[in-house]
């Protein structure tokens, strides 16, 4: 089979297994009465990325070949989120939060380790095929996307987006990419080759904190995990916050609340159109402009959601989806590409790892914990009567911080940027 084709496929399985749960569980978590805890789920995400992907990344570079690693990853994380549907399974809407946690936990420090893996695995196969990896990769990870489109809509047709199956949704698209992953090309080791191995501080990339001594980079990276905070809120908080209108007659019926993971989808739909624009966008008005114009999309993501309802006003929902593809690439892509440009290749890789684990890591941590405490004040998970103007408040303070954020960056972070002409 062509190799891209095997790419392709370990990438739609690799995101399917995320796109099972991960926009979707927080509607389970109320329903269960854990919803003040939506956050810490999240956050979780954020805190085993700090130190896992890092982990795992040594032990695939010096024993167990990169492949094999994503394979035994995947059966791990997929045997704890069979725990944890399990024990929802079985314990109703009596579910500990420690237990159910527990699982959860242990098999997200699994999963997003294969993140990097997988990255690692698909450049392998290209350079040994002897193709470019920066023409070949993006059509193959944007598979990926769509394979978590897919696993999105898959939940909500079966009417899982509310109950524990979704976590067994996940642990099947898991065991078949723990398998699959055993089928791809072998990755090499590299074992203390020529006397010459990478420093413990230097495979956990910790090198790439040195560029804070540069102010350009030190603001970049600043702003990075300030924006980052932004990230997995409407992860987490977006599908209970509609299906939360099936408290008001008028809206109970309406497609958003039957069927949250549909609409949302459509963010997902437009983060793949809108890494089209990025070239175009970076090439014309350069890092700074395109991370504001990120920024600016954030503020519409979250007023929008404040703004809008699933009946007269689902418009604004809708724009919110589509603003979402432009707030989410303009800052990930285009930021890892101004890493890329201005980091010397000695540091590249860990810079890169830097940048994620500022974003990813510490401000989606931060996001997502601090989104929880501030939802908590506005919104009683424990009531049956509508919690609409508790959950706008909140929007509108998610939408008040991300403005701040952008009009603190455009004040402080200078940036030159010459107009490239063709």
């Amino acid at each position: 089979m062509n190799i891209k084709i095997r790419l392709i496929i370990m990438n739609f399985l690799q995101f399917a297994v995320w796109g099972a749960y991960l926009t979707s569980m927080g509607t389970y978590l109320t329903k269960i009465g854990q919803g003040s805890h939506i956050g810490i789920f999240y956050a979780m995400q954020g805190i085993v990325s700090l130190f896992m992907p890092a982990i795992l990344g040594i032990i695939a570079d010096r024993w167990v070949p990169a492949q094999r690693l994503l394979g035994l990853s995947h059966l791990l994380a997929a045997l704890f989120m069979v725990g944890a549907g399990y024990y929802g399974m079985t314990a109703g809407d009596d579910v500990s939060f420690t237990v159910l946690f527990s699982f959860y936990s242990m098999s997200v420090a699994f999963y997003m380790p294969t993140l990097a893996l997988s990255n690692s695995v698909a450049y392998t196969a290209l350079d040994k095929a002897g193709l470019d990896t920066i023409k070949a990769f993006p059509p193959i990870r944007t598979c990926g996307t769509i394979g978590f489109i897919c696993s999105m809509w898959l939940v909500d047709l079966l009417g899982f987006q509310a109950n524990y199956m979704q976590f067994f949704t996940c642990a099947v698209w898991g065991v078949i990419l723990a398998v699959y992953a055993n089928t791809l090309p072998q990755c090499p080791v590299t074992r203390n080759t020529g006397g010459q191995r990478k420093s413990l501080v230097e495979a956990l990339g910790l090198k790439a904190f040195l560029l804070f001594r540069q102010r350009k980079m030190a603001i970049f990276f600043i702003f990075s995990m300030l924006l980052g905070v932004s990230l997995q809120i409407t992860n987490g908080f977006a599908n209970p916050f509609i299906t939360s209108f099936s408290a008001i007659p008028e809206y109970a019926d309406t497609f958003g609340v039957q069927h949250a993971n549909l609409l949302i989808s459509l963010s997902q739909i437009s983060e793949t159109c809108c890494i089209l624009l990025i070239p175009f966008f970076l090439g014309r008005f350069g890092i700074k402009k395109v991370m504001l114009i990120a920024m600016i999309a954030w503020v519409l993501r979250f007023g929008l959601f404040g703004l809008g309802n699933p009946g007269s006003g689902v418009w604004m929902f809708i724009l919110s989806m589509i603003v979402y593809g432009v707030a989410f690439d303009f800052f990930n892509v285009s930021g890892s590409l101004f890493v890329d440009k201005e980091t010397d290749i000695s540091v590249r890789s860990s810079a890169q790892g830097l940048f994620i684990i500022m974003t990813n890591g510490l401000g989606a941590t931060i996001g997502t914990l601090t989104a929880q405490w501030v939802v908590n004040q506005f919104v009683d998970f424990s009531s049956t009567e509508p919690q609409v103007e508790g959950w706008t408040n909140a929007w509108f303070i998610f939408a008040a911080y991300a403005l701040i954020v952008a009009v603190m960056f455009s004040i402080v972070f200078k940036y030159k940027h010459e107009v490239k002409t063709v």
